[in-house]
Parts: structure tokens; C-alpha cells; sequence
């Protein structure tokens, strides 16, 4: 099958060294698929035109609480960016380019446009993936506190992250320390396509859906759950080749899966049945 050009364009981002792959460029990729006339260039030259008007701003000393600040002021004070809470479960949400037009976003874009502004004042920051809720946080040897830029570029400490995670999940997920360690590009952009994935399999769109896992399986081929779930939808399309392989594929990966008996069951049914063409 053909790859749109933003598809491929996205597959040649991610499949560099992690360190070289552009988030943002990445993510408009993402948005190009569902806006095909969009122009990426305009983005980018916002950002920048952003980043000058925050540099503007920035006071002498190169203090790090000050610069956030300042970020925070101008970001949500001028421009008036905002959590999207209203509707939270639009796809709009996920795409750079709607968050920047309509300066509202979910955790994780709101993210995205607070890192893109970061590195272009030289104010290095990394992402977070606390469960539910994305975070940043300042590179700074001596500095322990996170950003939550979907609250408006609050200040968190360690404990309010602990406090933040047991208000989402209760007693049933306990903090540990992995959740507060710098993500990857690429598992960055995972989120954000996960995300994606589960609006779309709300609506019940089968093609977003899928989609969405196809991104994923370009930066992860071997996610096992990706895996599974494009052989499942190809399986639904009729497109059986492709969702063997998928599925065989998945059993191979993932030898102890829970639902391996369903799985077999499928290929069985594809093995034993002929498809009428």
C-alpha cells in the first residue's frame, strides 16, 4: 500500500537515533495526515515567533524558576492558552497544529508547545510520563520540580506528583520512581498516538484507529499490543495476509499473552476458511 507523503515523512523522523528525532516536526507529521493541505512552516515560524517574544521577556540573571516565570506569563496570561476540559476526548487535542490555533490543548500537547518554546530560548527540558497526566521538567542539576503545563505551568515537587497520582488512581497504582524519569522521543510520541487511538476507537473509527497503530508500530515495531490490535482491525477489513502475519507475529513477541488462546482461535478461522475474493 502507497504511504501517504506525511506518513513517510513521519517514518523517516522516527526511525533516526532517538536523540536526532524533532518532537514537533514529528507531531505535525501526525496532523498532516488529517489536514493534508496543512502547511507545517507556519507552525514552525509561529513557535519562533513565539520564542522571540518570550526571550523579549527574560530577565538578566539566568535564574531558572524566573524564566518559567516568564514562559508561564506570557503563555497563558498573553496569549491565553488553556487546558481544553470541555472536551477533553477531541482529536483536535492531539494535533500541534489545533492547539496552536485554538491555544488549547490536552497534557501532552500543552507539553509539546511549553518544550518547543524551552529549546528555542536554550532552556533545555524533558518530558514525563506520570500515568494520566504528561508532565516537564527543567534539565537543572540542582533542580527537583516539574512543570505541569495543562495547569497552567504550576510548579510541582516530588510529593505533588505522588499526591497528583493517587488523586487519579487511588490506592490501585502506587508511585514509583520510573514515573518520574525523562521519557524517550519516541515514547513520547507514543502517547500522544495512544492517545489518539483510544479517541478514535470511541468513535468507533476503525481507519483512525488503525491509523494510529501503524505510527506507533514505525517507532515500536514489536509492540506487542500494536501488533495485536492491527491484526485484529486487518483481520475485520478482510485483509487476512496482513493480519496473520500481525497476529503470528504477536504470539511470537508475546508467548504468555492472556488472550492467546482467542488469538489462535483467529488464525484458525483464517486457515480453515477461504475468503471469497
Amino acid at each position: 500500500m502507497q504511504l501517504s507523503i506525511a506518513r513517510q515523512l513521519f517514518m523517516r523522523e522516527v526511525r533516526q537515533p532517538d536523540e536526532y528525532i524533532d518532537l514537533e516536526r514529528a507531531a505535525l507529521y501526525m496532523a498532516q495526515e488529517a489536514y493534508p493541505t496543512l502547511d507545517m512552516e507556519e507552525y514552525v515560524v509561529a513557535l519562533d515567533g513565539m520564542a522571540e517574544e518570550i526571550r523579549a521577556r527574560l530577565p538578566v540573571e539566568d535564574y531558572p524558576l524566573r524564566t518559567l516565570k516568564v514562559v508561564n506569563q506570557y503563555l497563558y496570561e498573553e496569549l491565553g492558552f488553556k487546558p481544553n476540559q470541555a472536551d477533553y476526548y477531541s482529536a483536535k487535542n492531539s494535533f500541534l497544529n489545533d492547539v496552536l490555533d485554538r491555544r488549547t490543548g490536552i497534557p501532552i500537547t500543552m507539553s509539546l508547545v511549553y518544550l518547543s518554546l524551552a529549546q528555542r530560548i536554550a532552556f533545555p527540558m524533558v518530558g514525563i510520563g506520570l500515568p494520566g497526566h504528561f508532565l516537564i521538567r527543567p534539565v537543572q542539576n540542582d533542580m527537583e520540580i516539574f512543570v505541569d503545563a495543562f495547569n497552567y505551568g504550576e510548579i510541582l515537587f516530588a510529593q505533588d506528583c505522588a499526591d497528583l497520582l493517587r488523586k487519579m488512581f487511588g490506592d490501585q497504582l502506587a508511585m514509583q520512581e520510573q514515573f518520574l524519569a525523562p521519557v524517550s522521543n519516541g515514547h513520547f510520541l507514543a502517547r500522544m498516538l495512544t492517545n489518539l487511538k483510544a479517541i478514535y476507537a470511541a468513535e468507533a473509527n476503525v481507519e483512525g484507529v488503525l491509523a494510529a497503530v501503524e505510527r506507533i508500530l514505525l517507532i515500536f515495531p514489536e509492540a506487542p499490543i500494536e501488533l495485536r490490535d492491527r491484526g485484529m482491525i486487518l483481520f475485520r477489513l478482510n485483509r487476512w495476509v496482513e493480519a496473520r502475519e500481525d497476529l503470528e507475529r504477536y504470539l511470537t513477541v508475546h508467548p504468555v499473552a492472556d488472550d492467546r488462546h482467542h488469538v489462535q482461535n483467529v488464525l484458525e478461522h483464517m486457515q480453515n476458511t477461504r475468503l471469497d475474493s
